[in-house]
């Protein structure tokens, strides 16, 4: 791929983002990551590859500062990976939840609409946006009936882009992404969290950890195959939005059995319930997600396992606090 080919990246410093610079940058990609903190800071996820791009700060609710950018850039793929992510946060701040899934996702979408080059566009959604749904599994056909603000403001951003797309001719896609996880996940999630404690614990760092609730259900994938995804979209012929997902339900029992059957221990004996962790009304089902679209228009499959996936998070766990 020529290598003057550029790609910007906001939120380059989560998880997908992070990945998507990583895999922009094997393509050939001159990469512009954008961060809201300090670029000269720490940002761990990016420490492999930041001495080759550009790190520089904006807000996703700056629209005249990403206006300068992509003037100044002039991107050929722009990626927006920037939202709160975690769904309590969107309860504790439904304000700013909602104010970058439609405010600043609407002002983006103007200075990519007003860009002298309008570069392809890519927006990170959410299998939150089908919330309580009527049909199992989910595919892009399924009516939205998000429960919560942050699913609620990912809707919001798939209609506008397809607004955006049908009045203006953008080449702009969502990607409606189940849940995804990597050892770049924050221990805030409930994979993390359990990858991280089994570490914690083989290591007699501490000595148990508490869950709500083992029985609930997710469609668990591996971000980099998630991100790969993203990549494809900007490179297909024609601008769509796709499920993106395994189509495979595990159980935090599942996931609590491999976590710590990866360091040789016993989960029972480590694992406490605690009710009170639960986040009660307004929480999402147990999402299942059909990706059979993106697997005939893109040819993207999950390539990394459930089975595959929990052991992988582990190790690196295990690694890193080794290595503390």
């Amino acid at each position: 791929m020529n290598a003057e080919r550029r790609a910007m990246v906001i939120g380059a410093a989560g998880q997908d983002g992070s990945y998507a610079c990583e895999a922009l940058l094997e393509q050939g990609y001159a990469v512009t990551g954008v961060v809201r903190g300090d670029p000269a800071g720490a940002l761990p996820n990016l420490d492999a590859v930041r001495h080759r791009m550009s790190v520089v700060r904006a807000d996703l609710i700056d629209t005249p500062a990403l206006e300068r950018l992509l003037a100044e850039v002039e991107p050929d793929r722009l990626y927006n990976f920037a939202s709160v992510s975690f769904g309590p946060d969107a309860w504790a701040d439904p304000v700013a939840t909602t104010t970058l899934g439609t405010v600043a996702l609407a002002g983006l979408l103007e200075a990519v609409r007003r860009a002298t080059r309008p570069p392809r566009f890519f927006q990170a959604s959410s299998s939150w946006v089908f919330g309580q749904p009527s049909v199992s599994p989910q595919n892009e056909a399924t009516p939205f009936a998000p429960v919560e603000p942050y699913g609620a403001a990912k809707a919001f951003g798939n209609s506008l882009i397809r607004a955006y797309r049908d009045r203006y001719d953008l080449f702009a896609c969502s990607g409606i992404f189940f849940n995804h996880e990597s050892p770049r996940r924050p221990e805030r999630f409930v994979t993390r969290k359990v990858t991280r404690a089994a570490a914690k614990i083989h290591l007699g760092l501490v000595g148990e950890v508490r869950i709500a609730d083992l029985e609930a259900c997710r469609d668990w994938g591996y971000a980099p195959d998630y991100v790969g995804a993203a990549l494809a979209m900007l490179d297909a012929p024609r601008p769509a939005d796709y499920v993106i997902a395994t189509g495979k339900l595990h159980s935090v029992r599942e996931l609590v059995e491999l976590a710590f059957a990866q360091v040789g221990l016993d989960w029972e004996e480590h694992v406490r319930l605690d009710t009170g962790l639960n986040r009660g009304r307004g929480a999402v089902a147990n999402l299942v997600g059909d990706a059979s679209r993106a697997k005939i228009e893109l040819g993207w499959i999950p390539r990394t396992s459930f089975e595959a996936l929990v052991p992988l998070m582990v190790d690196a766990d295990v690694a890193e606090l080794s290595a503390s």
